[in-house]
């Protein structure tokens, strides 16, 4: 488990005071309180997640930036009385408690008000005092009040909240004409009846029920659905925009149409083209892959396929569609969790064609099947190994010594990770690190025997040195560890293209993977790197990031790391996400090119940011909005878009999909 106190330090530097906060005092809160322990237990994986969260009641706890945008204009002394309205499940008053002398807070909800007092009680604020009731009459025999803080949204200011705060003190509140658009307003009483108002922006909050509020009735009606994140927005026409897509996209024929893949020669000028994927588990994205993936190297030279994969399995497939006996000891491939990715139909059919065409070609003019990931330890350490056995098994030897520090968790390296966390340092990073050296020190000497060989155990070497920094990371933060893979791959996919004259690679990773993560909330928020924006900076515009995207169907995925594989529904796209845009754009197939020489207007458009699906091996559609979207603007993190409106699973591979196959077929059917 990540150590909280690390992540909410993280969440403070990125979300907020990234975003223009800069109170020593509130940041310094937003720090000290747990915010998992004011969310309920299905939801506190997301507790520092940059976005509001559902809790009990209906209601949501407030993004991170917002609890300390208000408190920081409140203005919040040592001293102080405050009046919070709208206490939720307590966390904004929890993190007020640690600014003020004092604080009062009202719920309307009645079940709501005595959750937020257990969690409160348990983690021993005592200078909270929460009561049920309407918010918009304030507390007036606690007042005046030093700071008032409205956590919902009302049609006015309130005159009874008015008439509770002390010459001196602050409002915040968001005031709006409809229920739930609003402008974030601190309002400074500088003498009876006289005010200084500051506009601190837009936002969107949950509607303020109440006498001096609005009116229960109208939230019953349905004209106030469940609340969306309460964040920055500006208004569009969502209607003008969806129909520019329809005006703008390429229709695509169906994906056995010999023609499906010709609009994609626009790209066929780079030299690496990354097809994304929405999900690890939908039938069109392989499919739409490989037919491109077809074109590309049929017209246009491309001679590298480079996937998401780990590259000790993937050289078992290289070899299969090069014609190639199998490696000495090779495991058969994609036997790990989540096997479904790469053993299914879809990628069977691809390969068996990839198998075909190189058989036409001679070795130096093959096209090769690479993985870029870093998880298969195990597997990588025996394929140095065996090589250094065959070349020199003098330095055989000394690698087999040094590796053997790892060899206890090679099957379960997430447990050195731990080990070396709590011990406090790295045992086997020199060990793994001197290796690697070693043998990209012999280069000319072992390549000179065979070239290609090298470059296989060379980067499995690399795996091993980056695997062994990786799993240590895991439990320093998610954002280090993701960037050691994400870095890793790009090493990996630099090696290749640098292995041979004019290389040109085909890329296939998911969406978080290959568009530019600088243009995202991966990277804004969270301090991320990816492959997709490390190859737009080395290689420019010889780099084309192709995103995928749907907005129903059925996909291939696990409930959790591990679990079985199922078939699931897909939720349709939620409203306001650029899925939802393409879905109301009719089309059922489409390219959308998103370089500023397409459609400029349109583009500009797009630039706004909103949120967009990532499904990955893992799907969770009880609480899809915080496990499976985040903000982008995805004309700046891709280069083209793809639209299939619906999809379905892939087709896992099983005993007898394999029946009659060559015994070299690489899943070992």
């Amino acid at each position: 488990m990540p150590d909280l106190a690390e992540t909410r330090y993280w969440m403070v530097e990125r979300q907020v005071r990234r975003r223009g906060v800069e109170d020593e005092r509130v940041l310094e809160a937003l720090r000290a309180v747990p915010r998992e322990a004011f969310v309920p237990r299905e939801m506190e994986e997301f507790a520092y997640e940059d976005s509001a969260l559902p809790v009990e009641a209906g209601q949501t706890i407030s993004q991170p930036y917002i609890v300390g945008l208000m408190l920081a204009a409140a203005g919040l002394q040592a001293g102080d009385s405050v009046l919070e309205v709208g206490a939720g499940t307590g966390y904004a008053a929890a993190v007020a408690a640690r600014l003020a002398d004092r604080v009062f807070a009202i719920e309307r909800d009645a079940g709501l008000a005595r959750t937020a007092a257990t969690r409160l009680a348990q983690l021993e604020v005592e200078n909270v005092e929460i009561r049920q009731g309407d918010g918009t009459l304030g507390w007036p025999e606690a007042g005046p009040f030093d700071a008032i803080i409205v956590s919902a949204g009302g049609p006015d200011v309130p005159q009874a909240l008015a008439d509770q705060v002390a010459v001196g003190g602050r409002l915040v509140i968001p005031v709006g004409e409809t229920r739930d658009r609003q402008r974030l307003l601190k309002m400074t009483c500088v003498e009876a009846g006289r005010w200084v108002s500051e506009d601190l922006g837009e936002v969107m909050f949950v509607p303020l029920i109440g006498a001096h509020g609005w009116r229960e009735s109208a939230e019953a009606a349905g004209r106030s659905p469940t609340p969306e994140p309460r964040s920055f927005r500006e208004p569009l026409d969502e209607a003008d925009i969806a129909q520019a897509i329809a005006r703008a996209a390429l229709p695509l024929p169906a994906l056995d149409d010999v023609r499906f893949a010709e609009p994609f020669d626009r790209f066929a000028s780079a030299r690496v083209v990354l097809l994304g994927e929405a999900s690890h588990g939908t039938s069109e994205f392989y499919s739409a892959r490989a037919a491109i993936t077809r074109r590309l190297i049929e017209r246009h030279g491309f001679n590298i396929v480079a996937v998401e994969a780990d590259w000790p399995d993937a050289s078992v497939v290289n070899r299969f569609v090069r014609g190639l006996p199998p490696g000495a000891h090779a495991e058969t491939a994609f036997q790990r969790f989540p096997t479904w990715m790469w053993r299914n139909a879809e990628v069977a059919e691809f390969l068996g064609w990839l198998r075909d065409w190189n058989a036409s070609w001679p070795p130096g003019a093959q096209v090769g099947f690479y993985g870029l990931d870093l998880y298969n330890l195990n597997a990588s350490i025996g394929a140095v190994l065996d090589y250094l056995d065959r070349v020199d098994p003098e330095a055989a030897a000394v690698a087999r010594e040094r590796y053997g520090c790892l060899t206890p968790w090679s099957e379960a390296p997430q447990t050195y990770g731990r080990m070396a966390l709590s011990a406090g340092y790295a045992p086997c990073e020199d060990a793994v690190v001197r290796t690697l050296r070693d043998l990209l020190c012999r280069k000319l000497d072992y390549a000179a025997a065979d070239g290609e060989q090298f470059l296989d155990a060379s980067q499995n070497a690399r795996l091993v040195r980056n695997a062994e920094r990786y799993y240590r990371a895991m439990y320093y933060g998610a954002a280090e560890s993701w960037n050691l893979r994400d870095t890793h791959m790009f090493e990996t996919l630099e090696t290749l293209l640098s292995a041979w004259p004019d290389a040109k690679a085909v890329v296939w990773a998911h969406n978080s993977h290959i568009g530019d993560a600088s243009r995202t909330e991966m990277g804004q928020v969270r301090g991320e790197l990816n492959l997709g924006q490390l190859c737009r900076e080395r290689f420019g515009a010889q780099a084309a990031l192709i995103g995928f995207g749907t907005h129903a169907g059925t996909v291939a995925c696990a409930s959790d790391w591990d679990a079985p594989m199922e078939v699931r529904p897909v939720k349709p796209s939620l409203p306001g996400s650029y899925e939802r845009l393409a879905h109301e754009s009719g089309r059922e197939r489409f390219l959308l090119d998103l370089r500023s020489q397409a459609d400029t207007q349109l583009r500009q458009a797009l630039l706004r940011p909103r949120l967009e699906r990532f499904i990955g091996v893992i799907y969770r559609p009880e609480t899809e909005r915080w496990s499976h979207y985040a903000e982008c603007a995805l004309p700046e993190q891709f280069d083209g878009y793809v639209w299939f409106d619906a999809t379905t699973a892939v087709t896992p591979l099983d005993a007898a999909s394999g029946s009659g196959e060559d015994e070299t077929w690489p899943f070992g059917l």
